[in-house]
């Protein structure tokens, strides 16, 4: 917290009403105080302890939510509010975004380079990158199994096989989840190459129909139903992966490439 008094200025204050009650504490009435007290606020911690007593507050200043920040000038508003006022930003929950996939791929490398670590010694290996690509597909096939309603919708935009036979749409997320398992335990290599190779053939033309064809503008489902991931080059690169993921299986199978699970 930054000391305003060492510097010779009088502390900024600022006035916190935020509800605290024996079975709820506001999340954001503790983000907000905590923000006030790192920007060098002395914060008046109010709390309002009852429900009748927080409804009557936003009665009274014409709010819908709390916690309120006030300060000499008036009152500041919300949690996003200040952030506004303190020059800091604010995530837009409605935008899109390549987070989610980003930290998905980048946390997957790292469990792939710790079990080939642990495995072989090596965090750089060959088994280390096919572990990768497995362990995004469970990974992957996860986050669509939290809601298959909701998967499944927004994949009836643009995947060409699940438009033509709905229950496709219901069948991908354990497809690729039982593929990328069987792909770790390099286990039943005749179930899941082909189901690999299939669903990201299919995921890899769909994509690219709806993308780079038809130049629409969707959301991918490959996170979930819920992400505001925009369908392109990522989700292309799923599903290539799990095309490139059966080949190399298939090729390793015959003695083609050098080495599989």
């Amino acid at each position: 917290m930054l000391d305003r008094t060492n510097q010779g200025h009088p502390p900024k204050k600022a006035v916190l009403y935020r509800m605290v009650t024996a079975e709820h504490t506001c999340p954001y009435g503790l983000k907000a105080k905590d923000l006030l007290q790192r920007s060098g606020y002395d914060v008046d911690d109010r709390h309002l302890a009852t429900r009748e007593g927080t409804d009557a507050f936003k009665a009274q200043h014409g709010v819908a939510t709390t916690p309120q920040v006030f300060m000499e000038d008036g009152r500041v508003g919300g949690y996003d509010d200040l952030r506004r006022f303190l020059g800091k930003p604010v995530a837009d929950p409605k935008a899109t975004s390549y987070r989610p996939v980003i930290v998905l791929f980048t946390m997957t490398a790292l469990m792939a380079m710790a079990a080939s670590f642990a495995v072989d010694g090596n965090p750089l290996t060959l088994r280390a990158a096919e572990w990768f690509i497995a362990f995004s597909m469970v990974v992957l096939g996860l986050l669509k199994l939290q809601n298959v309603e909701s998967f499944s919708t927004m994949f009836l935009n643009y995947d060409l096989l699940a438009k033509r036979w709905v229950p496709y749409s219901y069948i991908y997320p354990y497809a690729e989840a039982l593929a990328g398992v069987l792909m770790i335990a390099g286990a039943l290599n005749w179930l899941s190459v082909p189901v690999a190779l299939f669903i990201g053939t299919v995921g890899a033309i769909s994509v690219f129909k709806a993308v780079y064809v038809d130049k629409r503008e969707l959301k991918c489902a490959c996170v979930g139903g819920s992400s505001n991931v925009p369908l392109g080059f990522i989700s292309l690169t799923e599903n290539l992966m799990m095309i490139a993921m059966a080949v190399w299986m298939a090729a390793a199978s015959f003695g083609i490439a050098g080495h599989a699970m």
